[in-house]
């Protein structure tokens, strides 16, 4: 018998095992706190917010690990261009016609229509496959991320129905990425064959010879690795070093675009609900400041000293049915509809009513401190309403904000 070699071969040396653990804990992270916001009906999702603390804990966390895996996102962009320029490493994750044929060949094996496995590289089709769909999964979810991150800066550039999209694509590929994860990653690395060269960074020579065959084949040849005249290695990096730390100052400068595009939800309960009364008493419609004028051709009402009973009609208040809620239901409906952006829902009186994330936005009785008037009055919204809507608006919450 045999005895089994205890050689092993490096495979990451600890800098790309200490990146491959960061990326490994937002992920997971992102994951956990990020699918019970996908499906918040399920109990196990209702269980484990309560657990964090609430919603807006479970965002935060959320949200923390989505600035972790940019900063990782970062460091790989430069590690891959030092060793792309300065170390002309060889770029074995790239794709190849040859990771066709080796995925061919291994569905043929598989299916017993042919006698040997390939023989692969540094990294096999399927590890190129996982790489290259992680970076594209990081692109959808970093820009679906960011629109549902800064709502008011993307509908500046973008129509209204890019939110609802966004939120869609981005739950869709959390979902995949997971799965992908669970079903394809774990097993092919943890379950068919416990691979810890991730974590330890070697891999023995039998495991070598299995996965990696033609890469320990250029090891024992000594052609692994480029050799690098020391003079110019230190050229490239007097190149390369300023190059990235202009390169570092922008994707810096991009995070923090990202995290402070806008104000969020929270710092504008911090500064305008304290001001609000919960509740107001209902008040009489104000007075008119003028007697209306009627057309020139219609008849005049009688006035308060001609004979008779008769008296002015009195113009009625507007209310949610009337009018109010239609107005809110086209100019503000792409974004707080069905989707209810920030919490707030103005399909329905009752959901209006209700308030979002931000608290009561419509104060009956008193328009000039309800939120939605504030929101509206400093201009820009993205469902702007007209001067004479908002006027509109001010009069229906004065006049008690009546749905009927």
């Amino acid at each position: 018998m045999n005895q089994k070699t205890t050689r092993t071969y490096e495979r990451f040396p600890l800098a790309r095992r200490i990146e491959h653990i960061v990326m490994l804990l937002s992920f997971t992270t992102l994951g956990l706190t990020g699918l019970p916001q996908k499906f918040p009906t399920a109990d196990i999702s209702v269980s484990f917010v309560n657990l964090i603390g609430g919603i807006e804990n479970l965002r935060s966390i959320h949200h923390f690990a989505a600035v972790v895996m940019m900063l990782g996102t970062a460091w790989h962009i430069l590690v891959f261009g030092y060793l792309a320029y300065v170390r002309r490493t060889r770029m074995t994750m790239l794709p190849t016609l040859q990771d066709a044929k080796d995925g061919l060949q291994a569905l043929l094996y598989n299916l017993g229509f042919a006698k040997n496995p390939p023989q692969m590289g540094r990294y096999t089709f399927e590890e190129k496959m996982e790489y290259w769909a992680f970076v594209w999964g990081a692109i959808v979810m970093g820009l679906t991320g960011f629109m549902m991150w800064n709502p008011i800066t993307t509908i500046k550039f973008l129509p209204g129905e890019v939110i609802p999209a966004a939120k869609a694509a981005h739950g869709g590929e959390a979902v995949l990425a997971v799965l992908a994860i669970i079903i394809w990653h774990f097993y092919g690395v943890h379950i068919k064959k416990l691979n810890k060269s991730m974590f330890t960074g070697r891999m023995n020579e039998e495991d070598m010879l299995h996965e990696h065959p033609l890469e320990l084949a250029d090891i024992k040849a000594g052609i692994a690795e480029r050799p690098v005249d020391p003079v110019t290695l230190r050229k490239r990096q007097r190149l390369y070093i300023p190059v990235a730390a202009v390169l570092t100052t922008f994707m810096l400068g991009g995070v923090y675009g990202f995290v402070n595009a806008e104000d969020t939800a929270l710092e504008t309960t911090q500064r305008i609900v304290p001001t609000i009364e919960v509740y107001v008493p209902q008040t009489a419609t104000p007075a008119p400041t003028q007697t209306p004028t009627l057309p020139p051709t219609e008849t005049p009402l009688p006035s308060p000293t001609m004979a008779g009973t008769e008296q002015p009609a009195s113009v009625s208040a507007p209310t949610w049915d009337g009018s109010i809620g239609a107005m809110l239901q086209t100019k503000c409906g792409t974004c707080h509809g069905a989707g209810a952006l920030g919490g707030l829902n103005l399909s329905t009186f009752a959901d209006a009513m209700n308030g979002g994330n931000s608290g009561v936005v419509i104060v009956p009785g008193d328009g000039a401190n309800s939120l939605i008037v504030v929101k509206q009055q400093a201009g820009g919204h993205p469902g702007q309403l007209a001067p004479e809507e908002i006027t509109q608006l001010i009069e229906w919450i004065n006049a008690g904000a009546l749905e009927k």
